[in-house]
């Protein structure tokens, strides 16, 4: 299909849906989406493939994160092994060394909700690469521990600018089809990142500046992320909402819009991309897109319908005890029987195998049977073993078994559910005017909940008794249940302009 006709293919679309920059739409024109669902997109696998794996390099990179500082925290503190002389370092100072990258997602997180929808999803990867890169290098040659910790909080700045930016891009560029597999491999990423850390760091614990490697080992990926987020198109998607709300050239976003998504479905709709892109932008029109959305509208209507979805979904992923239980693993599983010499970080490995093996399950099947049944089915065996873990510090200490069955229960049914689904319905539930800041506060609430159960376990530990604890844990597991039921919607094979349409 030449220029021209794509100029007068998108032209006759702007005719149909109004004057966008008026924020009206004709009144002769009938929406576009009806009850029946789209006709599969077309898409080349090949083309697929980069659109995902660099975005999700950030989620490795936030997951061997996690992994290298549980075995550096070890190496640092060695007065043989850590190679430096300020060794001797508080239980507050190592405490601030595991969190300082928790705090560096929330100054992210809150970076993302002003400036994501202003520079863009892929611009903001690039930045994510760049702090993770400068974090890396700073954390690993850093000579004294104020400049560590400086290392620490931007990179973790870059995870919260990846943990918002990368569902993001990775839902508005993926097929409808195989958006939720997309997604979902996003976190097996993350799990995959962990295991790696866990992996790396347990060869490099026992060297002399062991820790200083940990970190320098990982260089190399976000050189990687941010040089292929530059060879990468711009959304689509995101292109298109500049163009109805008149920021910037029109036709220019419109038809860089079209080549984006050329690159991003291969040469199987060379000749459809304009096409595609017309349906795209009066759909968006239908539903108000056109539109500039105010900072008040996100806490109306569909848009805070989205948000309840979203920030419910997060905060009970982590208020289900998820940071608590993988905290319990080592001491659980020792109990049960296991050798003194099989430390944290080996047991660290077989869970996060574990999780590895569970989250594969979970890409395979989220697009044949859905967001619902998977959630519902997952926390639901996540109470059953949240009870039986109870159930064992209080009734059953003398038999383990039933700890360790509980725990890899646990493990296993939150990897099929609040793992890879929580991430996967905040990037695709929000509207697209307001899905930047939308999305930022979600991965707010996630990692500020995150940080809040970390900090709540221990005392609450001591006051309720592990049992008890784990039993709280257990009926909020009922109370999400009941959320999901009658709250959370089905997206399964819906576009991004479908669920607004439907779900919302």
């Amino acid at each position: 299909m030449g220029f021209d006709a794509e100029k007068q293919s998108i032209v006759s679309v702007e005719g149909q849906v109004g004057d966008s920059s008026s924020g009206e739409i004709s009144s002769e024109k009938q929406p576009l989406i009806k009850d029946n669902h789209h006709s599969p997109e077309n898409y080349s696998v090949l083309a697929a493939i980069p659109p995902f794996l660099f975005p999700a390099l950030g989620a490795l990179l936030f997951g061997y994160e996690i992994g290298a500082t549980s075995c550096a925290t070890i190496s640092i503190k060695s007065p043989k092994l850590s190679g430096i002389s300020w060794y001797n370092l508080s239980s507050v100072d190592v405490g601030i060394i595991t969190s300082g990258s928790l705090y560096g997602a929330l100054i992210g997180s809150i970076v993302a909700f002003s400036v994501a929808d202003i520079i863009g999803r892929r611009k903001e990867l690039i930045l994510a690469a760049f702090l993770y890169l400068v974090g890396a290098i700073v954390t690993a040659v850093a000579p004294v521990f104020y400049v560590l910790i400086i290392g620490r909080l931007m990179y973790g700045i870059g995870v919260g600018l990846t943990m918002h930016a990368a569902p993001m891009y990775i839902a508005e560029t993926a097929p409808s089809q195989i958006r939720g597999r997309m997604i979902s491999l996003k976190e097996f990423f993350t799990v995959l990142g962990m295991v790696g850390g866990y992996g790396i760091g347990s060869l490099w614990v026992t060297v002399t500046s062991g820790w200083r490697y940990m970190y320098a080992t990982i260089i190399p990926l976000p050189v990687i992320m941010g040089v292929g987020m530059c060879w990468l198109p711009e959304s689509p998607r995101w292109l298109l909402l500049r163009s109805l709300q008149g920021k910037g050239n029109v036709e220019s976003l419109q038809q860089a819009a079209i080549k984006s998504l050329r690159r991003l479905r291969g040469y199987v709709v060379v000749d459809s991309a304009a096409e595609q892109v017309n349906e795209i932008l009066a759909e968006l029109s239908s539903v108000g897109e056109d539109r500039e959305a105010t900072l008040g509208e996100l806490f109306q209507g569909k848009c805070l319908k989205a948000l309840t979805i979203a920030g419910g979904l997060v905060l009970l992923q982590q208020i289900t005890g998820q940071p608590s239980v993988l905290y319990y693993a080592p001491s659980i599983l020792q109990t049960a029987g296991f050798s003194a010499a099989t430390d944290a970080t080996r047991i660290s490995i077989l869970l996060g195998l574990l999780k590895l093996v569970m989250t594969g399950v979970a890409v395979i099947v989220i697009d044949r049977l859905g967001r619902r049944p998977l959630l519902l089915g997952g926390v639901s065996g996540m109470m059953i073993s949240l009870f039986l873990l109870g159930s064992y510090y209080i009734f059953y200490n003398t038999v383990p078994a039933v700890a360790v069955v509980a725990l890899l229960l646990y493990v296993g049914c939150y990897q099929l559910s609040f793992g890879p689904i929580g991430w996967l319905m905040i990037s695709e539930i929000f509207p697209l005017k307001l899905r930047g800041r939308g999305i930022s506060i979600a991965v707010l609430v996630n990692f500020g909940t995150n940080a809040l159960v970390t900090f709540a376990f221990s005392p609450l530990k001591e006051l309720l008794g592990a049992g008890v604890l784990f039993c709280g844990f257990g009926v909020i597991c009922v109370v999400s249940l009941f959320f999901i039921y009658f709250v959370v919607p089905e997206t399964k094979g819906l576009t991004l302009e479908e669920i607004e349409a439907k779900c919302l």
